[in-house]
C-alpha cells in the first residue's frame, strides 16, 4: 500500500519530494555518476530546501557508484555542513567537495565496493539481514583492515568478519531505506517506469523494493509522464506499485556529457570512425600494451581512467567482434565510452542489470580486466582509492579485480605532468612527472598481492615505460621501452628495488609489430 494511501502515485514537484526526507533518514539513490542515472532535479531540491529551512539534517546517503560530474552536481549537492551524518558509498571520485568535507571529518564517511552495495539492496529488499560475500577480505573493506572507514569520524562497524563452511567471509549488514530516489526515462501515470532512453540499467529494482519492504517512500524522476498503460510491459522496469511519488525532469539528461545518445540506449548503432581521434602518447602506449593481453573469446572489464584507451585500441584493431569488453553498470558488448561518459557503452549487445553483471564477475566470469592504479608498492599491492589524504574510493575495483582470471593495472609511471613522445622505435620522456608511484608500501589497500597469487590470478603492472609481472616476492620488472635507461628511468623513481627479469624484454611500442 502507497504511503500516501492513493490508488496511484502523485506527481509532485521536486521540493515536495525534498520535504519528505526527515531528519536523520537513510536516503538511497540509485546512480551510477558522470550523469548515467542521476537524479539531479530531486538533489537539488534536497539542497535548496537545507538551504531555505536547515533541514533535512543528519541524513546518512547511499549508493553504489558514483554520483556528480566532478563539477558539483551529485552528492556534492548535499554537502551543505548539517546535512549529512554518515556517508555509505561506493566512490567518492566524482564529487570532489563530498571527499574534501570527508578528509575533514565533517560526517562519517565510509567506503564499500561498488557491487557489494549494489547487490546489498537485493538483501535489503528480501529481508535479509545482509550480504555474506567474500569481496573486500584481504583489502581496507576487511574488518581488522578498516572495515570500509575512510576517515576518523567513521567509528560505528558496519561490516563484520564470519566464518561459515570453514571460509572466511565479509558480512555487510542491512540498512533500512527510508527514502529512495530512482530515475527513469519515461514514467507513467501508474508510475511504472521505464529507462528505454538509459545509458544503464543499474539496480532502480531492487532499491525501490528495499525502500518499500522496509517502510520506505520511493521517488521516481522521469524525463517525461506518459498516459496509463503505454509503455509496453517488457521496457518496465520499476512496476507502479512500487513508486510513491513521481517528478517530472524535461531537461533531464543522459549522461554528464551527452544530452541523449541513442546508441547509448542500445536502439540504434552507428559508426565510430573518429571516436578514438586525440589518444595522447602515453595513453596510447598504455592501451596497446595493454590490448594484447587480451585474446580472442575473452570476456573483459575496463575500468575507469586509463583502461579506456584499452577500448579505443581494440577499435582500431577491428577486434571488437572477437573479445566482449563490458563495463560494470551492466553495458556488454560494443565499446565503452571514454572519460566523463564512463558507464555507457557504444553500441552495446546487452544492458544487464548492475547487480547481476557483478554476480557475473564475483563467481570468476572475466578472463581479463584492465584497471588503473594510483600506487604499487614492494609486495605488488595496490592503491587505487585515497592518496595523500584524498579518498577517491574503489567503485567496481575490488569486486573486478577479486574475481577476474587476469589483472592488467594501467598507469603512468609518475603523475603531475607527465610529458612523453615515441616514433615507435624510442621512448623520450619529454617531462618527467613530479609524483611517484611505487612507494615501499601503499598508504590503503585496494588489492592484495597475496591474495592475487594464492587465487592464482595472473597479474601486470603496465606503466608507459616498463611492464611489471607479479612474481612470487612482489613486482618483477619484465619489459624496458627502447630509450629508457633501466636505472635512471625507472629504478631511481622507486622507493623500492624490484626482481628484474633474465632476460629482460623490450615493451613494444605504437607502431611496433604486434
Amino acid at each position: 500500500m502507497r504511503v500516501h494511501g492513493g490508488a496511484r502515485p502523485l506527481v509532485v514537484e521536486a521540493a515536495a519530494a525534498a520535504a519528505l526526507i526527515r531528519d536523520g533518514a537513510t536516503l538511497a539513490i540509485e546512480s551510477s555518476g558522470v550523469g548515467v542515472g542521476d537524479p539531479t532535479k530531486l538533489l537539488m531540491a534536497v539542497r535548496d530546501r537545507f538551504a531555505r529551512e536547515g533541514h533535512p539534517r543528519g541524513i546518512t546517503i547511499m549508493h553504489a557508484s558514483g554520483l556528480g560530474n566532478q563539477a558539483g552536481l551529485g552528492s556534492d549537492l548535499l554537502s551543505a555542513d548539517g546535512l549529512l551524518k554518515r556517508v555509505v558509498i561506493g566512490h567518492y571520485g566524482m564529487t570532489p567537495k563530498l571527499s574534501e568535507l570527508s578528509g575533514q571529518d565533517r560526517f562519517e564517511a565510509y567506503c564499500l565496493p561498488q557491487g557489494v552495495l549494489a547487490q546489498l539492496f537485493r538483501e535489503i529488499a528480501a529481508g535479509r539481514p545482509g550480504l555474506l560475500s567474500h569481496i573486500g577480505l584481504g583489502t581496507f573493506v576487511d574488518p581488522r583492515l578498516g572495515g570500509g572507514r575512510v576517515n576518523r569520524a567513521a567509528v560505528e562497524p558496519i561490516v563484520e568478519l564470519v566464518t561459515l563452511a570453514g571460509r572466511e567471509w565479509i558480512f555487510y549488514r542491512s540498512i533500512p531505506i527510508a527514502v529512495a530516489f530512482i530515475r527513469g526515462s519515461s514514467i507513467d501515470e501508474l508510475g511504472n517506469l521505464s529507462m528505454h532512453d538509459e545509458a544503464a540499467r543499474l539496480s532502480e529494482f531492487s532499491v525501490a523494493a528495499a525502500a518499500r519492504n522496509t517502510g520506505g517512500i520511493v521517488v521516481a524522476q522521469a524525463k517525461r509522464l506518459v498516459p496509463a498503460h503505454s509503455l509496453p510491459a517488457r521496457e518496465v522496469v520499476v512496476p507502479g506499485h512500487l513508486v510513491d511519488y513521481i517528478v517530472i525532469d524535461p531537461e533531464q539528461t543522459q549522461t554528464a556529457v551527452d544530452t541523449y545518445n541513442p546508441s547509448y540506449a542500445g536502439q540504434i548503432r552507428v559508426p565510430l570512425a573518429g571516436i578514438t581521434d586525440g589518444l595522447d602518447a602515453h595513453r596510447r602506449i598504455i592501451g596497446e600494451r595493454a590490448f594484447r593481453e587480451l585474446r580472442p573469446g575473452f570476456v573483459a572489464n575496463l575500468g575507469f581512467g586509463m583502461p579506456d584507451a584499452v577500448a579505443a585500441v581494440a577499435f582500431e584493431r577491428d577486434a571488437l567482434d572477437d573479445i566482449t569488453l563490458t563495463v560494470e553498470q551492466g553495458g556488454t558488448g560494443g565499446m565503452p565510452t571514454q572519460g566523463l561518459a564512463f558507464g555507457a557503452v557504444w553500441n552495446p549487445d546487452a544492458i544487464v542489470d548492475q547487480n547481476l553483471q557483478f554476480d557475473f564477475y564475483d563467481g570468476g566470469g572475466l578472463d581479463c580486466t584492465c584497471l588503473g592504479f594510483a600506487e604499487i608498492d614492494a609486495a605488488g599491492c595496490v592503491n587505487s582509492s585515497q592518496v595523500a589524504g584524498r579518498v577517491f574510493g574503489v567503485g567496481g575495483f575490488i569486486n573486478i579485480s577479486q574475481g577476474a582470471k587476469k589483472i592488467v593495472l594501467c598507469g603512468t609511471f609518475t603523475s603531475g605532468g607527465l610529458q612523453v613522445s615515441t616514433d615507435g622505435s624510442r621512448l623520450v620522456i619529454e617531462r618527467e612527472g613530479r609524483f611517484k608511484k611505487f612507494p615501499a608500501r601503499v598508504g590503503q589497500l585496494t588489492f592484495n598481492a597475496e591474495q592475487a597469487r594464492s587465487r592464482n590470478q595472473t597479474v601486470l603492472y603496465v606503466t608507459e615505460r616498463a611492464v611489471f609481472e607479479l612474481g612470487p616476492n612482489g613486482p618483477v620488472l619484465a619489459e624496458v621501452a627502447p630509450g629508457i635507461d633501466v636505472e635512471r628511468g625507472i629504478l631511481a623513481l622507486m622507493d623500492f628495488r624490484p626482481e628484474i627479469a633474465a632476460p629482460l624484454r623490450p615493451m613494444p611500442l605504437p607502431g611496433a609489430p604486434k
